[in-house]
């Protein structure tokens, strides 16, 4: 490799890095995102200018022409996607990073014949970019709604585990004794896509952020190990730092969830969704119905008011209405904050992103741990589209599928306001106990149309 390539590969690196960190806070998030990108740009342009490379302008070409439709195709999609399917645009990511280990494992698999290290390097980007390749276009149509039931075949577990260790024996055979025999390398990709899609076609909805942030780890290995077979320090460094963060991610999610890694890695995601039909919450109470003008009514008059975001608020697009719903209460006095759960929406930091694109403070979001203790001291609670991550069933009832999971504690509050469309129960498929408390009153209705009656309203007083 050149010195000037060595240059360019180091600058690319470090604007990774850096990038990656200023990734860690909404105000320079953007900034980050670009001079990541420009580092990735820079080391493709180097990789093509100033390697060593002898083939034919014609290959040339069709890298050039490659590169310009992927560029045209992730602009289009990134600039035109709504904000309640990016859960599903970064599935699609996930998959199409382990589709490129996948493809350059094919491609390389012949010419390693004899060399052991290599071949396992081979073996392993095949395994899982066709894991996290299937895994992602399943959990794609899942967020979708292409694939709205979780379907689980009987011991699923027993079967998810007995075909990893045949995968993983079979890679093991392929390494040791079947390397030069290139049909084995397309059955190993059958069956890393059959385990992908045993793998995820059991989730049930609530553990959907766990299992995102995991195909994303999954996508970062496989480029670094695309990087080991290719000796290219960029893609090894920038799979490492996208499978090391995903992995981190996935560590915060499993705890926001109180699942431990195990338990996800080995075939146990949605257990606590897929018992919903048969441990169901006895809930008891009445549902209390109030209008715009009651609750405009007790919001006009409270000192201290918490949002509670949730998928519905996405759904309805309602992120510009509830932050000039803030603003109007803000001008008349009233102490605001959002309350964002972990793992609210479809995908981590979803509710965080959706409220960012509104320009809302970023200190009025506030973490789980740190404003639990402030329901107690707050007049209203407003819930816009939330349910599973607000459920006092997690507290409360050992038989429901969400048992332990920590949640946002809004029951503790004096007044509670929660925005549905209808009693349908949420992502995770079970009762709300929340809905039944006595201070909970029910504003059923879409939550854009709803928060915007709330504003004329208020602004009527």
């Amino acid at each position: 490799m050149s010195l000037a390539l060595s240059i360019v590969y180091l600058f690319a690196a470090v604007s990774f890095i850096y990038g990656l960190k200023l990734l860690g806070h909404p105000e320079t998030a953007k900034r980050g995102n670009t001079i990541a990108a420009t580092g990735m740009i820079v080391a493709i342009l180097g990789t093509l200018v100033l390697h060593e490379l002898t083939v034919s302008p014609f290959v040339y070409t069709l890298i050039g022409i490659a590169i310009l439709l992927g560029t045209i195709i992730g602009w289009v999609i990134a600039i035109k996607v709504e904000m309640t399917k990016m859960p599903e645009l970064v599935s699609l990511f996930n998959g199409f990073g382990g589709a490129s280990a996948v493809l350059i494992g094919l491609v390389e698999f012949g010419n390693n014949i004899g060399n052991t290290s290599q071949m396992a390097t081979i073996v392993a980007a095949i395994f899982i970019g066709g894991t996290t390749f299937s895994g992602s276009m399943i959990a794609w149509a899942k967020l979708n709604g292409r694939m709205w039931k979780d379907i689980r075949l009987p011991k699923y577990n027993l079967i998810n585990n007995v075909v990893l260790l045949g995968l993983l024996t079979f890679a093991v055979f392929i390494v040791l004794y079947a390397s030069d025999n290139s049909i084995y390398a397309y059955l190993l990709m059958l069956v890393a896509l059959l385990y992908g899609v045993l793998l995820v076609i059991p989730i049930g909805g609530a553990d959907m952020p766990v299992v995102i942030s995991l195909l994303n780890s999954l996508t970062g290995i496989a480029a670094a190990i695309t990087g080991v077979l290719y000796g290219n320090m960029v893609m090894l460094i920038g799979g490492i730092l996208v499978g090391s963060a995903g992995l981190i991610l996935t560590f915060a999610m499993c705890e926001a969830m109180n699942r431990s890694l195990g338990n996800v890695i080995f075939g146990a995601f949605g257990d606590g969704g897929a018992s919903a039909e048969h441990a169901h919450h006895a809930t008891s109470g009445v549902i209390k119905k109030t209008t715009v003008s009651d609750v405009a009514i007790l919001m006009n008059y409270s000192e201290r008011i918490i949002i509670v975001p949730g998928y519905g608020l996405a759904v309805a697009q309602a992120q510009h209405a509830i932050h000039e719903l803030e603003q109007i209460l803000e001008s008349r006095g009233i102490e605001i904050k959002y309350a964002i759960h972990p793992v609210a929406g479809r995908m981590p930091g979803h509710m965080n992103v959706l409220l960012a694109e509104t320009n809302v403070e970023y200190d009025k979001l506030a973490e789980m741990e740190d404003v639990n203790p402030e329901f107690a001291t707050t007049d209203v609670v407003l819930v816009v589209g939330a349910n599973d991550v607000v459920n006092p069933a997690a507290h409360n009832d050992p038989a429901s599928p969400i048992y332990g999971m920590p949640i946002l504690d809004v029951e503790n509050a004096k007044q509670i306001i929660v925005n549905k469309r209808s009693m349908k129960p949420g992502y995770a498929g079970i009762e709300n106990e929340l809905f039944y408390n006595q201070k909970t009153s029910m504003l059923f209705g879409d939550a854009k149309s709803v928060i915007q009656e709330l504003i004329t309203e208020l602004k009527g007083m």
